[in-house]
């Protein structure tokens, strides 16, 4: 990680879970670590877990990925505040439990491609333009999920199944995409199975389980996967790596 010291995150849906754990780790590494999130006064009050060094180098700043706008206005205050993007997370996901065939469904399933894929595109080609534009060979990461490569069946799914896949064909669009234009910026897509976080208090399928006696993983888990993969040689693209906990039955 001695490469990115001082260098510039951006961390999207980091007022929780792993982009909670992201920032606190990107911070502590050193890097300049912007979390974006709508609740932002979450990702400011995780600076008090940080040393005073690292506490400096969190910021936050207001942004829902379902709105262009926000996106755009998000990567001026970057670029204005900073110089522009080294390394970007895509973390904000959303998954709302209603079947993909239920009456008046639009607004959740529309919602759910708007963050989840959308954002997630527009984020990363907001950050592509900021590292093309210093010929700088940074590194994108999306929170992906195993559901990006199978789809497990339980209820209340609707897109988010279609969503992670979705992720996953994009990481692979934009490889080639980067490729092709001549630049050594990296692409990755982390699988996570079954973590503890906010998300998993929505799906009624494992509340109703014995969570407790589940294997899961921990947010922060996750984050030390990515600076794993920020850590990696030059030469070296991590495209897919998949995480599950010892145990997990799917």
């Amino acid at each position: 990680m001695d490469r990115w010291v001082g260098k510039v995150a951006v961390v999207t849906g980091a007022s929780s879970g792993i982009g909670a754990a992201t920032v606190l780790e990107l911070a502590k590494a050193g890097m300049i670590t912007v979390g974006l999130a709508r609740r932002i006064e979450r990702v400011q009050a995780l600076a008090e877990q940080l040393p005073e060094e690292a506490a400096a180098r969190l910021h936050a700043f207001k942004c829902d990925v379902s709105q262009e706008k926000d996106i755009l206005a998000a990567f001026i205050y970057v670029e204005q505040q900073f110089g522009g993007v080294d390394v970007l997370v895509n973390n904000a996901g959303i998954y709302e439990k209603v079947n993909l065939l239920a009456e008046n469904n639009t607004a959740t399933l529309r919602q759910s491609m708007d963050i989840n894929v959308l954002g997630l595109t527009l984020c990363s080609r907001e950050a592509v333009q900021s590292m093309k534009k210093r010929s700088v060979d940074g590194h994108i990461v999306h929170i992906n999920s195993i559901e990006g490569h199978f789809v497990p069946c339980y209820p209340g799914a609707n897109l988010y199944p279609a969503s992670k896949h979705a992720v996953t064909a994009i990481t692979e669009t934009m490889r080639h995409e980067l490729r092709d234009a001549g630049t050594k910026i990296k692409v990755t897509s982390i699988s996570p199975g079954l973590v503890q976080t906010p998300m998993l208090d929505l799906c009624d399928t494992y509340n109703n389980l014995e969570t407790a006696t589940m294997p899961m993983l921990q947010p922060v888990d996750i984050a030390e996967a990515i600076l794993y993969v920020l850590g990696t040689p030059s030469r070296v693209q991590v495209h897919e790596l998949t995480i599950k906990p010892v145990g997990e039955p799917v």
